[in-house]
């Protein structure tokens, strides 16, 4: 490794900062790889990040970073995700994808020593909702149970605007898999109806997400029951997907009624769910019932690859 004193002022002026057009500053510190070691690399992405202004370059200089993952890195982009500003102190959509990129940075190292400012910014009302999206995202993929409750709070905030965030938040519980999210859960599954009904997705992520926390838990099945019945198509999917997995002695019944729902994806997610289940015995059932003749077909295609698989 080099010992060599590195001049940094000299190396951003060779890659053409402040005199060339971005796109060429950023292939030309792309270029450094080959001249410079490891440890000399995060040196200078580090410099990078201190002292060039441009929200463009700046975010290529982070995705170079990622591959050494530097704490050293990582704890100037914390700063950076809660300080980075424009000089009027504005923020503007070059500024907010910066720091949306920070977040995303940050969650690849899976340090919990980030909590802190992620936490910071999710539950900052008055922080742009990308930020406070990212940060949830990044939550979930560290992986930290400290997370859990803050996130929560997020669902359960009826003031909070952002459906966006509720979603996120969602998700990253998801991730987490703390069984402590699944009554915030379920309680916001039964009790918000007239509001989850506008906003459908949101729906689909806590009966995505329920699948995940506790696929054993009967106030998840009961709930995901419930789910088979919903207006949405994909909400009815997702809960099929997540009884399958569940390995509950109900599930083949649960969802077998299912292959008579209006949509035709549901009755083949629903036949693809009880094959996995129970094997060929359905198929033969379906093509010899009285089923709509999309699903007879899919059960046929099913039936030729079981029979291929077994040559």
């Amino acid at each position: 490794m080099s010992n060599r004193v590195l001049d940094y002022k000299s190396i951003l002026e060779k890659c053409g900062v402040g005199s060339a057009s971005s796109p060429l500053v950023v292939k030309n510190i792309a270029g450094l790889e080959e001249f410079y070691d490891a440890k000399e690399l995060v040196e200078i992405y580090n410099y990078c990040l201190q002292n060039i202004s441009d929200p463009d370059i700046l975010i290529n200089v982070i995705s170079f970073s990622n591959d050494y993952k530097s704490v050293s890195t990582m704890n100037i982009l914390l700063d950076m995700l809660v300080n980075k500003r424009t000089a009027d102190n504005i923020e503007n959509d070059a500024i907010i994808n910066l720091r949306v990129m920070c977040a995303k940075a940050i969650s690849n190292y899976k340090d919990n020593s980030a909590l802190g400012v992620l936490l910071y910014c999710l539950n900052n009302k008055n922080e742009n909702y990308k930020i406070r999206l990212a940060c949830a995202d990044a939550l979930g993929r560290i992986g930290d149970q400290y997370a859990v409750e803050p996130l929560i709070n997020v669902l359960k905030d009826e003031e909070e605007k952002s459906v966006y965030l509720k979603e996120t938040a969602t998700t990253a519980l998801g991730m987490l898999g703390d069984t402590s999210a699944i009554d915030p859960l379920i309680s916001i599954l039964e009790s918000k109806q007239a509001f989850l009904d506008k906003f459908t997705f949101l729906k689909e992520k806590i009966v995505e997400a329920l699948g995940k926390l506790n696929i054993n838990n009967k106030k998840v099945i009961k709930a995901l029951k419930i789910s088979l019945m919903d207006s949405s198509p994909i909400v009815r999917i997702n809960a099929i997907e997540a009884i399958m997995n569940s390995e509950d002695e109900e599930s083949y019944d649960l969802i077998k009624p299912s292959l008579l729902d209006e949509d035709e994806d549901v009755r083949k997610n629903a036949l693809i769910a009880l094959y996995n289940i129970n094997g060929k015995e359905i198929l033969n059932e379906v093509v010899n019932g009285d089923y709509p003749d999309s699903l007879k077909d899919e059960a046929l295609e099913l039936i030729n690859e079981y029979e291929a698989a077994d040559e």
